[in-house]
């Protein structure tokens, strides 16, 4: 396991803000392939961010859209007249449980979810998961946990193991000095490839400036156009105001959308 903690009281701010917007460039809007992402942070206004996007090649993984049913953010089939396996596509994306903001890439949003209300912590959760069994990528899982009672938040990757495809590797990062206007990211891919090659490093500091509806433009507009196939931006503001954009590229005929 890897554990980092972050600290930005004795940062360059200046620094860090072309950081971000290199970051946003060369791994968002110039990759043609980063896959799933995940973005912690909080906005300009100090509002939590929580940023979740999928992004497809295949006709399966393109057959997607976001949706919300109660507090729940949900990926469902669009068309099922052309569904292959749903088993690694269909999933909640993000749920709330007291007072944690949980997301994920696939199912371990509810493996983290039922660990936490059994009073154990997120890193016990994960080690619950391994990666994904998707040969020849064996695709990470990334997510990612709000805690809005410390004022904290936790990515955490689980990608295959560099000696063996039935271990996995487990990198948890915990943030506890958020700075406005920034946010932290993981994706599953570092571009593309066959197979394509899993995201490695640290989480990228990235850019949050706007409201929910704002950095969701930004954000869809940076990704490949080909490729991208929904985005969703929560944003939790101090006075408990909670906004949900979603923009969804396939769209959704009735007679072929199914809730799985």
């Amino acid at each position: 396991m890897i554990y980092t903690t972050n600290n930005l009281s004795f940062t360059n701010f200046e620094l860090i803000k072309e950081d971000a917007a290199q970051n946003f460039s060369r791994h968002i809007s110039e990759n043609v392939y980063p896959g799933r992402g995940i973005v912690l942070g909080r906005n300009h206004e100090n509002s939590w961010i929580v940023i979740y996007w999928i992004m497809g090649r295949s006709s399966n993984s393109r057959n997607r859209i976001f949706t919300k049913k109660n507090t729940i953010l949900q990926t469902q089939v669009a068309d099922r007249s052309i569904v292959e396996d749903p088993s690694l596509i269909i999933y909640n994306a993000m749920r709330d449980l007291g007072a944690y903001i949980v997301v994920s890439n696939g199912k371990h949003t509810d493996t983290i979810c039922k660990e936490l209300e059994g009073g154990k912590s997120f890193y016990t959760a994960l080690r619950s998961e391994k990666h994904e069994p998707d040969p020849p990528n064996y695709t990470p899982r990334i997510s990612g946990i709000i805690q809005r009672k410390e004022g904290s938040m936790s990515l955490s990757i689980i990608r295959k193991s560099d000696f063996s495809v039935e271990h996995s590797e487990y990198c948890l990062y915990s943030y506890t000095d958020i700075a406005p206007g920034y946010g932290y990211c993981l994706t599953t891919y570092m571009g593309d490839g066959n197979p394509l090659p899993s995201f490695y490093g640290s989480p990228l500091i990235l850019p949050l400036h706007g409201n929910a509806e704002q950095i969701a433009n930004f954000y869809w507009r940076g990704l490949n156009q080909d490729n991208r196939i929904s985005l969703a931006v929560r944003e939790l503001s101090l006075t408990g105001e909670d906004r949900l954009k979603i923009i969804n590229r396939n769209q959704v005929k009735s007679e072929n959308y199914q809730t799985l």
